[in-house]
């Protein structure tokens, strides 16, 4: 899965190593069944994936061996994990999710474009009658299909090409899914989508994209968008026939005072990976007319929200983060890192992350109040993610007008 939805990793290690800790603690033939079956029930069910066939689809797919052996250990967080190439396995949710949204039955002929590690592929094979994945990435693809084919699955055929032309030989397929992003959907898999069938893709720019849901109906396709997302982009002849290009060395953060929803759903637009949080509208808000607030009863549970966005170390030197916030009685959840803040993580141009910074933590209970820092910019990153929320703290956290400003090196 060519999939690049990163959850902070200074949040996320630790809590990972824990959970795998115990797991391989626990007798029996599958060390990581505890971990995974903790993962269903927490972070697919308890995040509100409810079709019980892929409940168990996830329950039963071995993540681990879709990993490198050196972050096995991190395998049932959910979190995005680096399988090499620039790419990464997505979370587990993620997976669930797009997979919930495609419907699958078992007579459906399912495409996927982007194999990535496998994963994705695995979690649709008990579901579906076959499963035909492609991936640009050679070595990515021979090693998905070496894992897939040791682990036993046989409904499942590789290939390795530009999923921008589809697999026409074997069209038409009843569901397509798409784990990379794309500008726009490819005229070859519209083609090859049977009358009826869906297609889950994100579809957008670099860093504002959103994951839609798309039926064919009289040779038509609808649309429905899902939520905000945020993909690595469909490389090959989708890249190059991309219109809008991120060369600048600075893309800013969208949508920073909430006032614009996702129609439908209610997130936010242009934040993704969004827990326990809700926009609220209020004639006192910071900033216009909304806001977004967090809460959480269990220490913890996640509940933040992310949005990505470029930057390039080597000309911007700083960023000021500023936001508005309010808290109602923050308590820190189980550990000390578990503390309502601002976390921003860089990643250079492999993906890989190379620095990350604090605004915060902010405990108790406080009305309106405006939080401001600098941070400085690693020569070396390429993009950044910001979380905000309260990453497993307890009570309730508001925040507007969120604003990222560069300072560009002299």
């Amino acid at each position: 899965m060519r999939h690049f939805q990163l959850i902070p990793l200074t949040f996320c290690i630790a809590a990972a190593f824990a959970v795998a800790r115990e797991a391989a603690a626990q007798p029996g033939q599958d060390p990581f069944a505890r971990a995974r079956h903790q993962l269903v029930e927490k972070d697919i069910i308890g995040a509100g994936i409810s079709d019980p066939r892929v409940i168990e689809a996830i329950r039963n797919t071995p993540r681990h061996l879709f990993v490198l052996p050196e972050t096995r250990e991190l395998a049932y967080h959910d979190m995005a994990i680096p399988i090499g190439f620039q790419q990464t396995i997505s979370p587990p949710f993620v997976v669930a999710y797009m997979t919930e949204q495609l419907d699958p039955r078992p007579s459906d002929k399912v495409l996927e474009i982007g194999t990535g590690s496998g994963y994705q592929a695995a979690v649709l094979s008990p579901l579906v009658r076959e499963v035909y994945t492609i991936e640009i990435v050679e070595p990515l693809g021979k090693r998905a299909a070496s894992t897939l084919q040791w682990i036993g699955y046989e409904n499942i055929r590789t290939k390795i090409g530009d999923g921008f032309q589809g697999w026409p030989e074997h069209a038409p397929f009843d569901k397509i899914i798409v784990t990379c992003s794309p500008e726009n959907i490819p005229q070859p898999l519209i083609d090859q989508l049977a009358e009826g069938g869906r297609i889950v893709v994100p579809i957008g720019e670099r860093f504002n994209q959103t994951l839609d849901l798309f039926t064919k109906k009289n040779g038509q396709l609808e649309r429905k968008t899902l939520q905000s997302t945020f993909f690595v982009p469909m490389t090959g002849l989708a890249e190059q026939k991309r219109k809008v290009k991120p060369d600048a060395p600075w893309t800013p953060l969208v949508h920073g005072g909430f006032e614009k929803t996702l129609r439908g759903s209610g997130e936010p637009a242009g934040w993704y990976y969004v827990r326990q949080a809700r926009v609220e509208s209020s004639r006192q808000a910071p900033a216009g007319s909304h806001f977004l607030t967090f809460t959480n009863k269990t220490p913890g549970r996640n509940a933040h929200a992310l949005q990505a966005f470029g930057v390039d170390g080597s000309e911007i030197g700083a960023v000021e983060v500023s936001l508005s916030i309010r808290g109602q009685d923050l308590r820190r959840g189980q550990t000390p890192r578990q503390q309502a803040h601002v976390l921003l993580e860089f990643y250079d141009v492999l993906r890989a992350p190379v620095g990350n910074a604090h605004v915060g933590p902010w405990q108790g209970s406080f009305d309106w109040r405006r939080q401001r820092q600098q941070i400085a910019v690693p020569p070396n990153a390429r993009l950044a993610v910001m979380g905000v929320g309260l990453f497993g703290a307890t009570g309730t956290l508001a925040i507007d007008d969120v604003k990222i400003t560069p300072q560009f090196r002299r």
